[in-house]
């Protein structure tokens, strides 16, 4: 009798298990379909907000494409349509020396954007080929100041190429792209050296006015004080200035001295390059 009876015991058992397997595996499934679902919707969102992201990113490189400002043939910065005529550019030459990382970093922390004109014989060590990237890194413009800082009229058109083409392809070989404008050492460009810089794309420029090389300027409170207070700041104005230990000192008072006048730091992405 007690045999008999324990069939049904362990039959009454197996269907308990067997619903409850069936049971365990129907929660797994409609936890797992839960979590698929989930996940396809979080990929969803996430795809959404990188095309809203990607869109923004386009919508702002073509406003960028939109020049605002261009260099006049005395090389001061012209607005285009209702850009902001108030406002003055900063450039420093002969970088990367001694001290344009130094530069580099005040401009940055006071938000101050800048071009940087590079000398290609600043840039053969894998130290000074790391500042430059740097600064390129920190947002700044890149100039071409030629290799050796030799003047234009003093050259045949295969030197100034070679002056002039050597620093492209430096630049390009540490950040990625050729320099963006060109200054010829001491003003003197030629017609050659012009034309040839143009058809590379980049913007050619001088300057307004620049004192960091004169020695009653050669100390940063004098160097501030004229940098912003010379009769020769004007609307468009084009900072001339240098590599040097007291332009490095100048500079976060240079900066707060212009807007404090009232002039807004034109950044080089908005100017106009050779079509």
């Amino acid at each position: 009798m007690k045999r008999f009876l324990v069939f049904p015991m362990l039959i009454g058992l197996s269907s308990v298990l067997i619903t409850g397997c069936a049971s365990s595996e129907q929660t797994s499934t409609e936890s797992n379909n839960t979590e698929s679902t989930e996940s396809a919707s979080s990929e969803q969102n996430q795809t959404k907000q990188d095309d809203q992201e990607q869109d923004a990113e386009q919508q702002k490189a073509e406003e960028q494409q939109e020049p605002q400002y261009k260099v006049s043939e005395v090389s001061s910065i012209i607005p285009i349509d209702d850009a902001e005529a108030q406002v003055a550019l900063l450039t420093f030459d002969d970088a990367p020396d001694k001290h344009a990382l130094e530069i580099a970093e005040s401009l940055k922390e006071a938000d101050a954007p800048a071009i940087f004109f590079v000398n290609g014989h600043f840039l053969t060590t894998d130290e000074e080929k790391e500042t430059l990237k740097k600064i390129h890194d920190m947002g700044f413009a890149i100039g071409n100041h030629t290799y050796s800082h030799a003047n234009m009229n003093d050259l045949t058109e295969e030197e100034a190429k070679e002056e002039i083409l050597k620093v492209n392809e430096q630049v390009e070989e540490i950040i990625g792209e050729k320099p963006e404008f060109f200054r010829a050492p001491f003003g003197e460009n030629t017609d050659y050296s012009r034309q040839l810089a143009e058809d590379e794309g980049m913007t050619v420029m001088n300057w307004t006015y620049g004192y960091d090389w004169e020695s009653q300027y050669q100390n940063s409170d004098a160097l501030a004080d004229i940098m912003v207070n010379t009769e020769l700041l004007g609307n468009g104005a084009n900072l001339l200035m240098h590599d040097r230990e007291w332009t490095a000192a100048a500079v976060p008072d240079i900066v707060s001295g212009l807007r404090d006048k009232g002039y807004e730091l034109v950044d080089p992405e908005t100017i106009e390059r050779p079509i």
